[in-house]
């Protein structure tokens, strides 16, 4: 193996480097020679990951200079990407001094044991047991007040006036914890598994879940919380990401500022076995786009944007008036505010919350609080059933007959009133609100479109008829625009989200993966407008893909997993984008073709009817088991009833522990049951095979996790992975990573991975399915909002910085530092040209 001819036109250390890397790449492809003007994907059929194996092998030659996958994309030759690595003069790593080595060793001997690690385990249970117990009480003093009404207008009015006490106490208890417990937040390091840890988990807890999060996100009365929490923010600033900042004190965020959803700014990240907390700075009039990530010690200056899918890493500084994007950013000629200013003023922002106070204490308080005892105790149809507590006797058959008829009951007329409240009252509100349109943000119509947002991402439809055929009908019953669908029975995923479906549409042939976010409502701090997106025709959409509605792409494109959409420039079609910012990459290459598709229509159609019959009885099964979950809560419920007399308030204490308990146990072996009647394999086929159809049917198994997010930053998440088959070592932190197949993941010791992070064993390209395992060695860490692709291997001590991916097939040495999207490792200066 090894050169042409052509090689010896080459001379000194050009040509040393190109027989390096031919022979390696001959080596990986397959070939007896390879030649110098070959290109890597059209003429040698590799594809990114034999590319990112030939990268891997390439790190390992201290011969050559080391290659990043954008590199390899910018030069898709083997002479192109020789002459332009030896133009850089790039230099061999060196191996570590000793002196390094030495510091390692000494953060291994710091690093908290294993008795401080199930001490703190055990104060974080205890504390749960004691908010369980404060809950109870105050329930069962609230249920005994709601029930003495003499009649119905009575009961809702205490349930009222008892909802909104409640209401009060559970925002007021985290923003007293705070400061009791901490104080102001300051930049410091907070050991792992120590009390100070503790406090720092207890509050992160009670101020993240606040039920404040969960119902104001975007209101006024959202930037209210964090002011009681030591922010300093501004007037009119809005802020729509639920990913609350912990380190308050810390964050500044100037007037006029607009945060899009499912952006992290929270002012800590675990590394190096600590909580480290430091500063984020936004000035006035900043923009921060959806699924972005701000770092410690980052900052935007008055006016400045930056961009959807981008991040700052520490020390970047966006000064005032630019527009940056990218992971890590850098400067952009975008401007990412599209919607004009409107008259917005204080009395508008104070009747609009009004508005939400009424509804959550006018509304859903009584159903809550009142709601279910209603049912139990005032209902005659279940009085008839039950009579009373006396007949609630669990050795009777009787009892569990009556609990089916209602679970039954209560399960299915909920999905069907769901059901037709997503594919009627939104399609009504949506005729009030016109595209292109400036509204007054907090509006009646803001409040219209905040409702169609809400009803028509019910995640319950989209699981259930997501990766099916079935998906289409029901995004088209829901408003999208799908009439030139072509049916491939996987057109969509389970997670996408539209911030309005009647102004979204998709050519024929594309087929989307999970985590599309399609970004047709921009925002300003006084208005709003809805717009039309036009995803093209025959395209792919990779894995967490935020589309906006003026972005530069056609047809036949290639949406790479977190790649930045443009919205500068021509229109890209028939080309491939990877990258944040995004570059353009083949579309597609031989070898991702070499799948068992259907050749002839014929074909296509025999098979398809074939996925379709088996989506359905998948399908059967996900209803199944969410009605057993179902049954299973009511029983307790029940059994919480009927005990109650005689145990009173602790009862109900009792009842949410092992509810608790019960809804992770019961979905830990759903789970497991899947993978132990099929399990999962390293697998490479057709979309139309039987083995992809099975994964589907794993997925939907595996849909349900978050009730695990509870168990976040405490030794009981591990022990939960390990039920769910990951191979974890000792005194993993977990902060809320995803990880789909988890019985193809090993993770070492000392592990920290971050809030937001991806951990994804396979992908979906067009109409392929590769999946692979992933390997996690010990004390690595993985950044907030970071992405591990299959077939990768993290080495011993390294790190993947903030939002960033890494691409499938990646091996990454032991204790380096890799960060940017598409990842490489990150040396001396670690920021872009540009950044202060």
């Amino acid at each position: 193996m090894g050169l042409t001819e052509s090689s010896l036109t080459e001379a000194g250390s050009t040509a040393g480097i190109e027989h390096g890397f031919a022979e390696v790449l001959a080596d990986i492809v397959g070939s007896d020679q390879v030649a110098l003007d070959s290109n890597f994907f059209d003429d040698l059929g590799a594809n990114s990951l034999l590319m990112a194996q030939f990268c891997a092998r390439v790190r390992k030659r201290p011969d050559l200079p080391t290659v990043s996958m954008r590199e390899i994309y910018h030069h898709p030759t083997i002479g192109s990407l020789a002459a332009a690595l030896a133009d850089t003069e790039q230099a061999p790593v060196p191996p570590a001094p000793p002196a390094e080595a030495e510091e390692v060793v000494a953060e291994r001997r710091e690093r908290p044991g294993t008795l401080s690690y199930v001490l703190c385990g055990a104060l974080q249970l205890l504390f749960f047991l004691a908010y369980s117990c404060f809950l109870a009480v105050a329930m069962s003093l609230g249920a005994d007040w709601i029930g003495g009404g003499a009649d119905l207008l009575a009961f809702y009015l205490r349930s009222v006036a008892f909802g909104s006490a409640l209401l009060v106490a559970l925002c007021t208890l985290p923003i007293a914890l705070k400061w009791l417990l901490i104080g102001r937040w300051r930049p410091r390091e907070i050991k792992l598994w120590t009390f100070a840890y503790f406090r720092f988990w207890l509050v992160k807890t009670l101020v993240q879940r606040n039920v404040l999060v969960l119902f104001f996100a975007g209101s006024p009365l959202y930037s209210l919380y964090l002011r009681a929490l030591g922010a300093r923010i501004g007037r009119r600033v809005t802020i729509f990401t639920q990913h609350v900042p912990v380190c308050t004190d810390m964050l500044v965020i100037g007037e006029g500022t607009v945060i899009r959803k499912d952006s992290f700014l929270t002012g800590y990240r675990a590394q190096g076995g600590a909580i480290q907390t430091g500063a984020i700075t936004i000035g006035k009039n900043a923009f921060v786009g959806e699924m972005s990530t701000i770092d410690l010690g980052a900052a935007l200056g008055d006016g400045a944007q930056l961009g959807h899918t981008s991040s700052l890493h520490t020390g970047q500084t966006v000064p005032a008036g630019q527009s940056w994007h990218g992971s890590p950013a850098r400067r952009a000629d975008v401007d990412y505010r599209a919607a004009a200013p409107a008259r917005c003023g204080n009395l508008r922002r104070g009747f609009y919350v009004a508005r939400q106070l009424l509804v959550l204490a006018g509304l859903f308080a009584p159903l809550l609080l009142g709601g279910t005892d209603l049912i139990l105790s005032q209902a005659p149809w279940l009085a008839t059933l039950l009579d009373g507590t006396e007949m609630l006797d669990f050795t009777s058959w009787a009892l569990y007959r009556d609990a089916i008829l209602v679970s039954l009951v209560l399960f299915v007329g909920l999905r069907l009133i769901g059901f037709a409240l997503a594919t009627t009252v939104p399609r009504l509100f949506g005729r009030l609100i016109k595209p292109d349109k400036v509204y007054p943000l907090y509006s009646v119509h803001y409040s219209l479109h905040r409702a169609i947002r809400i009803v028509t991402n019910a995640k319950f439809f989209k699981t259930l008829f997501g990766d099916s055929s079935a998906i289409v009908h029901y995004l088209r019953a829901i408003g999208c625009d799908l009439s030139k669908a072509e049916q491939t029975g996987s057109n969509f995923g389970v997670q996408e989200k539209f911030e309005t479906p009647y102004l979204t549409s998709v050519g024929s042939g594309t087929m989307i993966a999970d985590g599309l976010s399609v970004v047709n409502a921009d925002y300003s701090n006084t208005s709003f407008r809805v717009s039309r997106a036009r995803i093209g025709a025959h395209n792919f959409l990779g894995n967490n893909v935020v589309f906006p509605s003026d972005a530069k792409t056609g047809d036949n494109c290639l949406l790479a997993t977190k790649v930045l959409v443009p919205v500068d420039g021509k229109v890209r079609e028939g080309v491939g984008l990877l990258g944040s910012p995004s570059f353009e990459i083949p579309r597609s290459v031989e070898r991702d073709s070499r799948f068992d598709h259907p050749e002839t229509p014929a074909e296509l159609r025999r098979r398809l009817a074939a996925k379709n019959r088996h989506n359905a009885v998948t399908m059967v099964l996900y209803v199944l088991t969410q009605w057993l979950y179902l049954l299973g809560v009511l029983l307790l419920g029940w059994g919480t009833k009927a005990l109650y007399p005689i145990v009173g308030a602790p009862m109900i204490a009792l009842d949410s522990i092992v509810m608790v308990g019960f809804s992770i146990g019961y979905f830990v072996v759903v789970e497991r049951t899947m993978t132990l009647i099929q399990p999962l394999k390293p697998l490479s086929c057709s979309i139309y095979d039987r083995r992809f159809w099975r994964h589907e049917r794993f997925w939907k198994a595996a849909s349900t996790a978050v009730h695990l997010q509870l168990l976040n930053g405490t030794p009981f998440k591990p022990i939960a992975m390990r039920l769910l088959g990951v191979r974890v070592g000792r005194r993993l932190y977990d902060d809320g990573c995803g990880i789909v197949e988890k019985t193809l993941v090993t993770i070492g010791d000392d592990v920290a991975l971050n809030a937001g992070s991806i951990v994804q064993c396979h992908s979906q390209e067009d109409g392929g399915f590769k999946m692979d395992g992933i390997t996690i060695g010990d004390r690595c860490t993985v950044g907030t909002g970071a992405w591990v692709h299959y077939g990768v291997r993290m080495g011993e001590g390294s790190t993947l910085a903030a939002d960033s991916f890494l691409m499938k097939g990646e091996e990454v040495p032991p204790h380096t530092h890799w960060g940017g999207n598409p990842a490489s490792e990150l040396r001396g200066a670690t920021l872009p040209a540009g950044s202060h």
